[in-house]
């Protein structure tokens, strides 16, 4: 492969439901090495088994790449000059080369039925189609050339077969796994045209990536032993000078470690495994994705971007630009990554804390419409987002971390406070909401240092005033700095709270 050709990748999923983690990371892979070396990166529908396909899917994988900020350069949405970018709309290219690999004797038909071949799986367990019985198969080896021809002039359905060699070893250089080798003696004759006319993914994927002159092919290690199947058809269709650079990226792994992670784990577990929620049109079942749960777009790429790959350093957060600066096909992993859910949770953590309020702001202003809250201002909910989206891991956790500032308490913690209340108490609290009516200028630190004097000035301990503080203004012990709390709440709203709150501790 020239140095000099142009990097132009493909992430080419099947329509058929929901994008999983292990599908958005190849993608991301793809987009990150494409835009470090100037490429283009492809979004290729890849729709040859009817049979499987789903509707509203292609929508989705095309939102899915959106909200990840993965715009393809050319795709579905926005053909290019290698187009179409669905492989059912690129049918009569395929048959042309399945005809050309039986003529160069690579390829053969195969008239076998179904139910022939289930026959035969019934007697041999663990048939295959392949070099060790397709001699005893009905097919155009097996046939005499007048045989072959009557079938075909009768219409006989039938498919094309690759033919693979015996006694040979299909070498390639992996970018991550360094030289593998397959020997052919355990490699079957996978089906290339079915019986309906459309290839099957083997003929179809090599035909397409030399058609959109892709360089590098970046997949799960799953088509690992589909790698000699394809590396034949590039050799026998007298391609080989134009095969891409392969990269077969491990599987990400169930949080124990133990085999693949998959949708069934996510919900054995709680937590996602799609990008976004993807309901299924059959059933109706609705499964829950990381932008319905609250993850931001920046929170999960980081998460995946890291997921089997590292830059030799400690750093753990990455923004897409850093991504793409330092990623590098060499450090990623051979060995599968496993999915930990609770760090997944820290990166959307650490991506809120370091989030401008204005970005949150539309997420918000949605929650709070749905709590009846309606007449915030912009101003006074990117103040109240600053003082507790250290405490967020979601955004959804606005309205549990921060509802006591559009509302007041609907009950207090009494056990917390009245085993230790005094008169004294309700003197202090009678006295202070006194003086607070009097400030003019309404700051925390001002206040703060206001109400500790107080404190030191009644000879009663701080914990034993800050606390039922704290309880009076948000109904328990939880939220950010009390007196961040004070000067948000506003004079008259902290006076009217202390006042209602007496009642209940005094009760």
């Amino acid at each position: 492969m020239s140095s000099e050709r142009k990097v132009r990748v493909r992430f080419a999923p099947s329509p058929t439901g929901g994008l999983h983690l292990g599908g958005v990371r190849t993608a991301l892979f793809n987009y990150l090495f494409a835009r470090q070396h100037q490429g283009d990166f492809i979004l290729r529908i890849e729709d040859t088994d009817q049979t499987r396909f789903v509707a509203g899917a292609e929508e989705y994988i095309t939102e899915c790449l959106a909200w990840c900020g993965m715009e393809p350069d050319e795709s579905p949405n926005k053909p290019g000059a290698f187009g179409p970018y669905r492989q059912s709309e690129r049918k009569p290219s395929y048959r042309q080369f399945a005809e050309q690999l039986i003529e160069a004797g690579y390829a053969y038909y195969a008239f076998d039925t179904a139910a022939e071949l289930d026959a035969e799986r019934q007697t041999q367990p663990n048939f295959r189609y392949s070099h060790e019985n397709r001699m005893n198969l009905r097919n155009s080896l097996s046939l005499s050339t007048a045989e072959t021809e009557a079938l075909l002039s009768a219409g006989h359905p039938y498919t094309i077969r690759i033919k693979v060699p015996t006694d040979e070893t299909v070498s390639f250089t992996d970018l991550i796994r360094g030289k593998v080798s397959f020997d052919t003696n355990l490699v079957d004759d996978k089906v290339l045209l079915k019986a309906d006319g459309m290839p099957t993914y083997h003929l179809a994927v090599v035909v397409d990536d030399k058609a959109m002159e892709i360089s590098h092919i970046f997949r799960g290690e799953e088509w690992l032993p589909s790698a000699p199947i394809h590396i034949l058809l590039w050799q026998y269709l007298g391609w080989e000078a134009a095969m891409p650079a392969w990269a077969h990226l491990p599987l990400i792994l169930k949080p124990d470690g133990n085999g693949k992670l998959s949708k069934r784990d996510g919900d054995r577990l709680g937590f996602p495994v799609y990008a976004m929620n993807w309901k299924d049109a059959n059933s109706e079942t609705l499964t829950k994705g990381f932008r319905e749960m609250g993850f931001l777009p920046e929170a999960f790429v980081n998460m995946l971007g890291v997921l089997g790959w590292n830059d030799g350093t400690e750093q753990e957060l990455f923004s897409i630009e850093e991504l793409i600066a330092k990623f590098s096909i060499a450090r990623v992993s051979k060995a599968g990554a496993k999915f930990d859910f609770e760090k997944a949770k820290w990166f959307n953590h650490e991506w809120i804390k370091g989030a401008s309020t204005q970005s949150l702001l539309p997420q918000v202003k949605e929650l709070l419409a749905e709590q009846g809250v309606n007449d915030a201002s912009d101003a006074q909910i990117e103040e109240v987002l600053l003082a507790v989206k250290e405490r967020l891991t979601f955004v959804s956790d606005f309205w549990a971390q921060a509802s006591f500032f559009f509302q007041r308490p609907a009950s207090y913690d009494l056990d917390a406070v009245k085993p230790k209340w005094s008169e004294e108490k309700t003197a202090f609290f009678q006295a202070m909401s006194i003086s607070f009516d009097g400030f003019d200028t309404w700051e925390a630190p001002t206040l703060e240092a206001f109400f500790k004097e107080a404190i030191k000035e009644s000879g009663m301990k701080m914990g034993e005033l800050m606390m039922p503080f704290r309880i009076m203004l948000v109904g328990g012990k939880f939220g950010p700095d009390v007196f961040q709390i004070v000067q948000l709440l506003g004079k008259q709203e902290v006076i009217a709270r202390m006042q209602l709150a007496l009642k209940a501790f005094t009760a």
